[in-house]
């Protein structure tokens, strides 16, 4: 990709990650799997601090909605988002996944403090 130059940048100091893609497309499957490896698993970022969303276009086939992924993408969370439904899920899934992302640096800060202190 010609942004692989600029991942490290984005990749400072982050504490989540989101992968959007299509399940309609194959080559988005694969490429995924890619984005997790670069992303979370080189950061090191913990699964929980990653949310997969499966985007489903208006009128596209829904038989993509029970996607089974393959291990390690099978670990992380999945949310299937279609603007034509109610997107009150979506944004309730969202809500609880920054609310997680806030409890991990809470602890690490926690941490941090204490191992200061002691």
């Amino acid at each position: 990709s010609r942004f692989e130059t600029c991942w490290p940048a984005l990749m400072k100091d982050s504490h989540g990650v989101i992968i959007i893609f299509n399940p309609e497309l194959p080559s988005h499957l694969k490429e995924i799997e890619m984005w997790y490896s670069c992303f979370v698993q080189q950061q090191p970022l913990l699964d929980s601090q990653c949310l997969l969303v499966a985007h489903h276009k208006p009128g596209s086939p829904g038989d993509t909605e029970n996607l089974s992924l393959a291990y390690p993408l099978n670990k992380l969370k999945l949310i299937h988002s279609n603007l034509e439904d109610d997107p009150e899920d979506v944004r309730m899934e969202f809500i609880k996944y920054f609310r997680s992302i806030i409890t991990i640096i809470n602890e690490s800060r926690e941490r941090e403090e204490m191992s200061i202190i002691s």
